[in-house]
């Protein structure tokens, strides 16, 4: 079992950065894929980012690439979003996750139904 807690969000103006941290308790979260995921009321979750268990494979959504990068420190217990280039369409909460069975495959996942693990959430505004 892992516990997951977002930190990092805030208020940003649109063309600004901000990075998400998740830190994650547990010896096992090496062998975890991490994903990021935002959702805004009324809508369903969405996928954002996901990293594998080494780090060096990542999957984005077409809506942040080339904008976010997902990046990871196994040795801090901590799976990062930078977000640059914001926009106000970024404003959600955005949630981390942890995939136990990521390790099973070469891309990391992008469905909200394959992750067992989620954080709290933090929120990211992003005003116009």
């Amino acid at each position: 079992q892992v516990q997951l807690v977002e930190s990092g969000g805030g208020l940003v103006q649109a063309g600004g950065s901000l990075r998400l941290s998740c830190a994650a308790s547990g010896r096992t979260f090496s062998t975890y894929a991490m994903g990021w995921f935002r959702q805004v009321p009324g809508k369903e979750r969405e996928f954002v980012a996901a990293i594998s268990w080494s780090g060096g494979n990542t999957n984005y959504a077409d809506s942040v690439k080339g904008r976010f990068t997902v990046f990871r420190d196994n040795a801090k217990n901590t799976v990062y979003l930078q977000m640059n280039s914001l926009k106000p369409e970024d404003t959600a909460v955005y949630y981390c996750a942890a995939d136990d069975r990521g390790s099973w495959y070469p891309t990391p996942r992008g469905r909200p139904y394959e992750y067992e693990y989620w954080g709290q959430g933090t929120q990211v505004t992003v005003s116009s």
